[in-house]
């Protein structure tokens, strides 16, 4: 006969039967003959519809069949209680009590839960063979088993609102004019545009800090993946976005129906010359243990990273070492330096029981070249005037498409009234971060997560030296630490419908703990100098589907403005985020 089921599912029948055979034997008594033999031709008849549905050969429906008898004489010589060494077996008719009785069949007893392990040891087993030799997709090419295709697409409703009682963006503009708009952690809300008015220049703020914004956004990442060889392997993903974002991969609707822009968001390949090396090269995943607070979760690394592992005897704890570095700016002509990030990170993971799990880290990171300093790069015009040098003005800038929002910044050329920011310290943050599961709540699981941050760079007199004689005696403020705890209970993964996950976690970053530009974007639009709260709930809502919601509020430890004029020093900046977000993985 041929089936009209499809070969996945009756595959999964035979195999579902075929462990009941396995192990029924075992655990049946003599009354249960009967059973046993309705099983077993169940079973037969099962594989025989696979393999004239093309599913199985004949040669391996043998084998299955061979294997599964073989594994049930295993199991019952391995429970089977031994014999008295000292005593004779009775024989049947002594167990009966007379000659010619009906024998007494004795079949050790096998627990569910040791019936259990061996149904999905075999079941297991039979679905890593049926993977391996593609069972059901005849012809199939090899390069499959080589390539794996994933992705995610995501929509989301947020709504951004502002504090009434912000500092107006009009102050921040005002600043500039009055002789005290050298220093700032906002520069963003500095934007402003010319206009003229009856003959008289204007200078009208386009930066918002009190209106509230909805939107909606969508997210779409595909990513593919090719094992070369065991010990090469490449990947890339093209991810919405754009080009000057590189924390954020969302597209904002409502552009008139214009396509989106897609971007190779990774693209590198990757050595394992053996399971304790591992070096990736390209645009690459990141390769550091962190949270949020130091790299976003959507950032990726453009350079060289390597990570060594070592395994102890029972593999319950692996110290690893990460070294990488990134370059930030190539070196360009004339005097303008090239800019990099280099890093290290050593730690470990540990297990110290079946149901807990901890890792710690502790990272050094350095940028190079990234500190602002006093930019003199004019030229004299003939018959007197100063002109800027197009090949090296702005060569210590950190530039908008660069920068969020916290960082201690001032103005490297302050007699230019369109100003160029460079950083006041620089940046060399020693990291802590640890986290631990906890797996005793099962089906649940609780994970927590710690990082503090301390910047080594920070020092007010090296500030000075560099910003020349405008800031001789200034003192540009800030703070050099910053930590985040985070909580998160459900379960471990959020795969079926009905699976839920609940997080809460706190930061508090001070403006020069971390670099602004490759933090979190979400924790108060974004940056350093927030302290806030973030509380998120998932639910699966389908297979691979999580429907989930997210408040976030932040406020500004230290004024956008300080050390300047008692009235700048009390500036102040504050929003509360609401994320609604649709989430499919494939």
């Amino acid at each position: 006969m041929k089936s009209h089921l499809h070969p996945a599912r009756l595959t999964l029948v035979a195999l579902a039967v075929l462990s009941a055979l396995a192990v029924s034997p075992l655990a049946a008594r003599a009354d249960q003959a009967a059973s046993i033999e309705a099983a077993r031709q169940t079973t037969l008849s099962l594989i025989e519809v696979l393999v004239e549905s093309g599913v199985l050969t004949r040669d391996k429906a043998d084998a299955i069949l061979k294997q599964a008898e073989q594994r049930a004489a295993q199991a019952v010589a391995s429970r089977a209680p031994a014999a008295p060494s000292t005593a004779t077996p009775p024989s049947a008719e002594t167990v009966a009590g007379a000659p010619g009785a009906r024998p007494v069949i004795r079949v050790p007893y096998l627990s569910d839960a040791a019936r259990a392990q061996l149904r999905n040891e075999v079941r297991e087993e039979v679905l890593a063979q049926a993977r391996q030799e593609r069972w059901g997709v005849p012809n199939a090419p090899s390069w499959i088993d080589r390539v794996r295709i994933e992705g995610d697409i995501r929509y989301r409703f947020q709504k951004d609102r502002p504090s009434s009682d912000n500092t107006s963006a009009d102050t921040y503009v005002a600043s500039l004019f009055n002789g005290t708009g050298g220093l700032t952690r906002a520069a963003d809300f500095m934007a402003y545009r010319a206009v003229q008015i009856d003959g008289t220049d204007y200078a009208i703020a386009s930066g918002n800090t009190q209106d509230a914004r909805s939107r909606e956004r969508l997210r779409a990442r595909l990513g593919v993946s090719a094992k070369v060889s065991d010990e090469v392997g490449v990947g890339i993903r093209l991810a919405t976005g754009n080009a000057t974002d590189r924390v954020s991969t969302n597209q904002t609707l409502g552009q008139d129906f214009n396509k989106y822009q897609v971007f190779f968001d990774r693209a590198f390949l990757r050595l394992d010359p053996s399971e304790y090396f591992t070096l990736q090269a390209g645009r690459i995943p990141n390769p550091w243990f962190s949270t949020e607070m130091v790299w976003s979760e959507n950032l990726n690394f453009e350079g060289v990273a390597a990570t060594a592992r070592w395994f102890s005897e029972d593999r319950a704890t692996v110290p690893f070492a990460t070294v990488g570095w990134f370059p930030l700016r190539e070196q360009r002509p004339g005097e303008r330096p090239g800019r990099a990030l280099v890093g290290a990170q050593v730690g470990a993971q540990f297990e110290p029981t079946s149901r807990t799990r901890v890792k710690l880290g502790l990272a050094y990171y350095r940028y190079q070249n990234l500190e602002g300093r006093e930019d003199t790069g004019y030229y004299t015009e003939t018959g007197g005037g100063s002109v800027a040098d197009p090949l090296v003005y702005g060569r210590y800038e950190y530039g908008s498409s660069l920068r969020q929002r916290g960082n201690t910044l001032f103005q490297t050329n302050p007699a230019d009234l369109t100003p160029v920011w460079g950083l006041a310290y620089k940046f060399e943050p020693v990291v802590l971060t640890g986290s631990a599961e906890f797996q005793h709540f099962a089906p649940f699981s609780l994970q927590v997560s710690a990082e503090y941050a301390r910047n080594l760079g920070f020092d007010e007199a090296d500030f000075r030296r560099r910003a020349g004689a405008a800031f001789a005696s200034t003192s540009p403020g800030g703070r050099d630490d910053g930590y985040m705890l985070k909580a998160t209970f459900g379960w471990p993964a959020l795969q079926e419908l009905g699976q839920w996950q609940f997080a809460l976690s706190y930061r508090h970053v001070g403006s020069d703990a971390v670099l602004d530009a490759f933090t979190d974007s979400d924790l108060g639009l974004g940056g350093t100098n927030l302290e806030g709260y973030t509380a998120a709930f998932n639910l699966g809502v389908a297979r691979q589907t999580t429907l989930g919601i997210r408040y976030l509020a932040g406020r500004t430890i230290d004024s956008p403005l300080n050390n300047l004029t008692d009235a700048y020093r009390k500036a102040k900046y504050q929003v509360n985020t609401l994320q609604v977000d649709l989430n499919v993985r494939f």
